[in-house]
Protein backbone atom coordinates (compact mmCIF):
# COMPACT_ATOMS: atom_id res chain seq x y z
CA UNK A 1 0.00 0.00 0.00
CA UNK A 2 1.44 3.35 -1.02
CA UNK A 3 1.51 6.33 1.30
CA UNK A 4 -1.22 8.06 -0.68
CA UNK A 5 -3.46 4.98 -0.47
CA UNK A 6 -2.85 4.77 3.27
CA UNK A 7 -3.92 8.40 3.73
CA UNK A 8 -7.04 7.81 1.63
CA UNK A 9 -7.97 4.75 3.70
CA UNK A 10 -7.40 6.65 6.93
CA UNK A 11 -9.59 9.47 5.59
CA UNK A 12 -12.40 6.99 5.02
CA UNK A 13 -12.02 5.67 8.57
CA UNK A 14 -12.05 9.21 9.97
CA UNK A 15 -15.22 9.98 8.01
CA UNK A 16 -16.93 6.87 9.34
CA UNK A 17 -15.81 7.69 12.89
CA UNK A 18 -16.91 11.33 12.40
CA UNK A 19 -13.50 12.48 13.66
CA UNK A 20 -13.40 16.04 12.31
CA UNK A 21 -9.90 16.85 13.59
CA UNK A 22 -8.33 13.77 12.02
CA UNK A 23 -10.26 14.28 8.80
CA UNK A 24 -9.09 17.89 8.53
CA UNK A 25 -5.43 16.90 9.05
CA UNK A 26 -5.68 14.00 6.59
CA UNK A 27 -7.27 16.25 4.00
CA UNK A 28 -4.36 18.67 4.41
CA UNK A 29 -1.89 15.80 3.85
CA UNK A 30 -3.83 14.63 0.81
CA UNK A 31 -3.93 18.16 -0.61
CA UNK A 32 -0.17 18.49 -0.13
CA UNK A 33 0.33 15.17 -1.95
CA UNK A 34 -1.81 16.36 -4.86
CA UNK A 35 0.14 19.62 -5.02
CA UNK A 36 3.42 17.71 -5.03
CA UNK A 37 2.13 15.47 -7.82
CA UNK A 38 1.11 18.37 -10.01
CA UNK A 39 4.07 20.59 -9.20
CA UNK A 40 5.60 21.99 -12.36
CA UNK A 41 8.73 20.15 -13.37
CA UNK A 42 8.10 17.40 -10.87
CA UNK A 43 8.42 13.76 -11.80
CA UNK A 44 5.46 12.95 -9.58
CA UNK A 45 5.10 12.04 -5.95
CA UNK A 46 6.98 9.01 -4.67
CA UNK A 47 6.65 7.32 -1.29
CA UNK A 48 10.18 8.50 -0.44
CA UNK A 49 8.93 12.09 -0.70
CA UNK A 50 6.29 11.51 1.97
CA UNK A 51 8.72 11.97 4.86
CA UNK A 52 9.82 15.39 3.62
CA UNK A 53 6.24 16.39 2.96
CA UNK A 54 5.08 15.35 6.43
CA UNK A 55 7.97 17.17 8.10
CA UNK A 56 7.04 20.32 6.24
CA UNK A 57 3.39 20.04 7.25
CA UNK A 58 4.34 19.34 10.86
CA UNK A 59 6.64 22.37 10.98
CA UNK A 60 3.92 24.60 9.52
CA UNK A 61 1.46 23.46 12.21
CA UNK A 62 3.98 23.89 15.04
CA UNK A 63 4.90 27.40 13.85
CA UNK A 64 1.25 28.38 13.45
CA UNK A 65 0.39 27.10 16.94
CA UNK A 66 3.29 29.07 18.39
CA UNK A 67 2.10 32.27 16.69
CA UNK A 68 -1.47 31.70 17.86
CA UNK A 69 -0.25 31.19 21.45
CA UNK A 70 1.69 34.46 21.32
CA UNK A 71 -1.47 36.21 20.11
CA UNK A 72 -3.55 34.68 22.93
CA UNK A 73 -5.61 32.61 20.49
CA UNK A 74 -5.60 29.32 22.36
CA UNK A 75 -8.62 28.08 20.40
CA UNK A 76 -6.74 28.25 17.10
CA UNK A 77 -3.51 26.95 18.65
CA UNK A 78 -5.32 23.84 19.93
CA UNK A 79 -6.59 23.06 16.42
CA UNK A 80 -3.06 23.32 15.02
CA UNK A 81 -1.65 21.18 17.84
CA UNK A 82 -4.24 18.46 17.32
CA UNK A 83 -3.41 18.39 13.60
CA UNK A 84 0.28 18.19 14.50
CA UNK A 85 -0.41 15.12 16.63
CA UNK A 86 -2.24 13.44 13.75
CA UNK A 87 0.56 14.24 11.27
CA UNK A 88 3.14 12.88 13.72
CA UNK A 89 1.44 9.47 13.59
CA UNK A 90 2.90 9.06 10.11
CA UNK A 91 6.41 10.24 11.01
CA UNK A 92 9.11 8.04 12.52
CA UNK A 93 9.67 8.38 16.25
CA UNK A 94 11.71 11.46 17.16
CA UNK A 95 15.17 10.98 18.64
CA UNK A 96 16.03 12.08 22.14
CA UNK A 97 18.74 14.72 22.59
CA UNK A 98 21.14 12.11 23.98
CA UNK A 99 20.58 9.70 21.09
CA UNK A 100 21.03 12.55 18.62
CA UNK A 101 24.30 13.59 20.26
CA UNK A 102 25.53 9.98 20.13
CA UNK A 103 24.67 9.66 16.43
CA UNK A 104 26.39 12.97 15.62
CA UNK A 105 29.50 11.91 17.58
CA UNK A 106 29.63 8.69 15.56
CA UNK A 107 29.32 10.61 12.28
CA UNK A 108 32.03 13.07 13.34
CA UNK A 109 34.33 10.17 14.21
CA UNK A 110 33.54 8.34 10.96
CA UNK A 111 34.32 11.41 8.83
CA UNK A 112 37.34 12.38 10.88
CA UNK A 113 35.98 15.88 11.37
CA UNK A 114 38.09 18.08 13.63
CA UNK A 115 36.59 21.54 13.65
CA UNK A 116 33.91 23.92 12.41
CA UNK A 117 35.45 23.83 8.93
CA UNK A 118 34.06 20.31 8.58
CA UNK A 119 30.52 21.30 9.55
CA UNK A 120 29.22 21.13 5.97
CA UNK A 121 30.40 17.55 5.48
CA UNK A 122 29.03 16.44 8.84
CA UNK A 123 25.70 18.23 8.30
CA UNK A 124 25.27 16.63 4.87
CA UNK A 125 25.77 13.13 6.18
CA UNK A 126 23.81 13.72 9.40
CA UNK A 127 20.87 15.28 7.57
CA UNK A 128 20.56 12.34 5.21
CA UNK A 129 20.95 9.70 7.92
CA UNK A 130 18.68 11.35 10.47
CA UNK A 131 15.95 12.58 8.14
CA UNK A 132 12.60 12.42 9.88
CA UNK A 133 14.12 11.43 13.20
CA UNK A 134 15.23 14.93 14.21
CA UNK A 135 14.68 18.53 13.12
CA UNK A 136 17.35 20.16 11.00
CA UNK A 137 17.76 22.84 13.64
CA UNK A 138 18.41 20.24 16.35
CA UNK A 139 20.87 18.42 14.09
CA UNK A 140 22.75 21.67 13.38
CA UNK A 141 22.96 22.50 17.09
CA UNK A 142 24.24 19.01 17.90
CA UNK A 143 26.85 19.21 15.13
CA UNK A 144 28.04 22.62 16.37
CA UNK A 145 28.35 21.23 19.91
CA UNK A 146 30.27 18.18 18.71
CA UNK A 147 32.69 20.18 16.57
CA UNK A 148 33.42 22.98 19.04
Amino acid sequence: MTFEERITEDMKLAMKAKDKQALEALRAIRAAILLAKTDAGSEGFKDEDSLTLLQKLRKQRVDAAEIFRKQNRADLAEVEESQTAIIERYLPERMSAEALADQIAAIVKELGATGMGDMGRVMGKASSELAGKADGKDIANAVRAALS
